[in-house]
C-alpha cells in the first residue's frame, strides 16, 4: 500500500510570481514581432506599442480582482497629476468623456462664472466630433473659427474678432499634436474674461514656449485610446488646473454625488449623517446626496494598471514620434510642389499624433490615398474636416465667424500618415519611396 503525502502548499505570492513569469514567456511566444514586408505588412497610422510589462500589470490587476477603480487608478492619477503639476487628474472612460466632463463642469451652478444655455464657445471648424458635441449637448452655442492648411489649429488671428457679448469660453484642440498659439489664446481670454479649455487628446507631452500643453487652460483632456500616445485600451483623463473646479469635476464624473469618499470608504468628511443639502431632511446619507447632474465615467482598475505600465514608456514614445516626424519633414521636402508640409511655430514643440499633408490643387486626393492604401500604407483624414458638413451636425445651433475657406481646403485636400513608435526605418523609407513613385507619374 502506497502512503499519500501532502505536497508543500505554495503561498499566494509564489503562485502569483509563477503566473507572472509564465505571462512573460507567453508574451515572447504569442506576440513576437514579424519582419517588415513592403506592400504586405501594414504601415499603420497608429496602434498599440507594448511589451510584457503591460500584460503583467493587467494580470496583476485581475489577480487582485478589485475591478472598479482602485489602487492602480489611484497610482495612475497621482502619477499624471505630478507629470502635469496640476491640481487634480481624474481618470475617465475615454477622451470623449473627458471633453464632456470638462464642459459639464463649467456648466455647474457650483462654479463661479459658470456657463449657461445660450453662452458661446469659440472652437475650430476642423475638429473631432466629441470635442464639439458636449458644447451642443449642454445647450451652449459653438462659434466656429477657421483653420489654415499647414497649421490645422484654430486661426488665432481671428479669435478676438469672433468674440460677442455672449462669448464665455475658448475650447482649443491641439490638432494632430501641434500646439496652438497659447500666447494669443491666453491673452485674449484674460482681456475678455473667458474660460479656456484645452483638448489635449492628440498632444500628450507637447509644449508651447517650454510650458506643457494641458497646463494653460482651466482644464485639459487626454485620450488613452490605442491610436494615442499611450493606451489603456479605452480611457481618458481630465487634467484640472483651476482648483475651484476640482470637486465639481469629481462629482460629475461620479454620478453627480456630493460625497468624495473613495470606493469602499465611508465617512471621509466625518459627518456622513449630519448634512443638510437641497430640500433633503437633515442627516440624509451623504453617500446618496447628488449636487450635480452627473454620469458614471470611471474606469476599471485593470485599465489603470495598463496605464501605469505605459507611462514608463511615455518619454520614449514621444521622442519616437518626434524623430519620425522630423524624418518626414526632411525627406518629403522634395515633393513640396505637390504637397504642403505641416508648419511648426517657433515656440512649439509638438508631440505628434499623426503627420498631416495637404495636397496641392493638381493632386487628386482619392487617387493618392488609394495608391498608398493599395501598398498597405494607412491614411486618415483630419477628423471631421469641416464638421458642419457632417450629417449629424447639419442642423446644430451655431455661429460661424467669417468664412471657413481654410477649413474647406483641409476637408478636401488633407490627410495624415502615421508617425507612431511602432514604425521602423524601413517603413518610413517605404512610405517616402511610394510617394515618390506616385508623384513621378503626375
Amino acid at each position: 500500500m502506497t502512503m499519500m503525502t501532502d505536497s508543500p502548499t505554495r503561498t499566494k505570492e509564489e503562485i502569483r510570481d509563477e503566473i507572472l513569469r509564465l505571462t512573460t514567456e507567453y508574451y515572447e511566444v504569442a506576440h513576437a514581432k514579424r519582419p517588415f514586408e513592403p506592400g504586405k505588412t501594414k504601415v499603420a497610422y497608429s496602434g498599440r506599442v507594448y511589451d510584457d510589462a503591460e500584460i503583467r500589470k493587467g494580470v496583476e490587476a485581475v489577480l487582485q480582482y478589485w475591478l472598479t477603480a482602485g489602487p492602480f487608478a489611484n497610482e495612475f492619477e497621482a502619477t499624471m497629476k505630478k507629470y502635469f503639476g496640476s491640481r487634480a487628474a481624474f481618470l475617465v472612460n475615454s477622451g470623449s468623456s473627458a471633453n464632456l466632463l470638462m464642459i459639464s463642469t463649467l456648466c455647474s451652478p457650483q462654479v463661479d462664472g459658470h456657463l449657461v444655455a445660450g453662452d458661446e464657445v469659440l472652437t475650430p471648424a476642423v475638429t473631432f466630433p466629441t470635442t464639439l458635441t458636449p458644447i451642443v449637448q449642454n445647450g451652449l452655442v459653438p462659434v466656429f473659427v477657421d483653420c489654415k492648411p499647414g497649421e490645422y489649429d484654430i486661426d488665432v488671428s481671428e479669435l478676438e474678432n469672433a468674440i460677442s457679448p455672449r462669448t464665455k469660453c475658448i475650447f482649443a484642440p491641439h490638432t494632430v499634436g501641434i500646439p496652438c498659439n497659447m500666447d494669443v489664446i491666453m491673452d485674449v481670454a484674460k482681456r475678455h474674461d473667458l474660460w479656456v479649455l484645452e483638448d489635449g487628446c492628440d498632444a500628450l507631452g507637447a509644449s508651447w514656449d517650454g510650458k506643457m500643453t494641458g497646463t494653460f487652460g482651466a482644464m485639459s483632456s487626454i485620450s488613452f485610446y490605442p491610436a494615442h500616445h499611450m493606451t489603456m485600451g479605452e480611457g481618458g483623463m481630465v487634467i484640472v488646473n483651476d482648483n475651484g473646479l476640482r470637486r465639481t469635476c469629481l462629482s460629475i464624473r461620479d454620478w453627480g454625488r456630493d460625497c468624495w469618499c473613495e470606493p469602499g470608504v465611508s465617512n471621509t468628511c466625518g459627518k456622513r449623517f449630519d448634512w443638510q443639502l437641497g430640500q433633503l431632511p437633515r442627516g440624509y446619507d451623504h453617500k446618496y446626496i447628488y449636487s450635480n447632474l452627473g454620469y458614471n465615467l470611471k474606469v476599471t482598475d485593470i485599465q489603470a494598471a495598463l496605464g501605469c505600465a505605459q507611462f514608463e514608456k511615455l518619454p520614449a514614445f514621444i521622442e519616437a514620434r518626434r524623430s519620425n516626424a522630423r524624418y518626414y519633414l526632411e525627406n518629403l521636402k522634395q515633393f513640396e510642389e505637390h504637397l504642403i508640409l505641416p508648419t511648426v511655430p517657433e515656440k512649439a514643440d509638438p508631440s505628434w499624433f499623426g503627420f498631416p499633408i495637404t495636397l496641392r490643387d493638381h493632386i487628386d486626393r482619392r487617387a493618392f490615398i488609394t495608391f498608398l492604401e493599395d501598398r498597405a500604407i494607412e491614411t486618415r483624414l483630419v477628423f471631421g474636416g469641416n464638421i458642419l458638413m457632417q450629417p449629424g451636425f447639419l442642423n446644430i445651433p451655431r455661429r460661424v465667424h467669417k468664412s471657413l475657406d481654410g477649413t474647406n481646403v483641409i476637408m478636401n485636400k488633407t490627410l495624415f500618415i502615421g508617425i507612431y513608435p511602432g514604425l521602423n526605418q524601413e517603413m518610413l523609407d517605404f512610405v517616402i519611396e511610394s510617394m515618390g513613385e506616385f508623384f513621378s507619374k503626375v
